[in-house]
């Protein structure tokens, strides 16, 4: 596997990049165009500090994520993290931080957020479909992640610094989890 600069890929590559936007992360990106349309903006956006890595193998994408600065550089915030299916617990996704991480701290990054989402029908953490105005900070110190991203993430220590109650909708959390760089 081979880390590389997302704006190298080939068009063909970006296709797949997309691809996975679609399979991976459908609530985000329905259709292949729209998938299309976020690669495109985010390669094509003229933020120096931004960064997109792909983790590659005999040319073809395996995963990508990138980074973009907020707080005047301070903080570095992940959009997205994507792993293809069949590539997913097999280390792809943690090369991925690693290498995105090392960016954002040369880029002089302190910390670096995670937003994620609890928005799948039936939520999948302990913070779902629950009233979170009801002693929210239990409920962080009690979080259970079930079988959302937040456990991966979690691993690779990163902690819950917030909670947006309700942001996809009743009942689905937004969950902001960061890491000192």
């Amino acid at each position: 596997m081979k880390i590389v600069d997302m704006k190298t890929l080939t068009n063909v590559q970006r296709i797949q990049a997309a691809q996975m936007l679609t399979n991976e992360l459908p609530l985000g990106w329905k259709t292949l165009k729209d998938a299309m349309d976020e690669v495109n903006e985010l390669l094509g956006d003229d933020e120096p500090d931004a960064v997109f890595l792909a983790a590659m193998e005999d040319d073809e994408a395996m995963g990508w994520c990138g980074i973009l600065p907020e707080y005047g550089g301070n903080l570095y915030e992940l959009h997205p993290l994507v792993v293809r299916g069949d590539k997913q617990g097999k280390g792809v996704g943690t090369a991925l931080m690693y290498a995105i991480e090392k960016c954002a701290k040369e880029k002089g990054g302190l910390t670096i957020l995670v937003c994620a989402d609890d928005e799948k029908p039936g939520g999948e953490t302990s913070l779902a479909n629950v009233d979170l105005y009801d002693d929210l900070p239990k409920r962080i110190q009690e979080f259970e992640p079930g079988t959302h991203q937040t456990a991966f993430y979690m691993k690779l220590g990163y902690r819950i610094v917030g909670v947006m109650p309700d942001a996809n909708g009743k009942g689905k959390p937004d969950i902001l989890l960061a890491k000192p760089l």
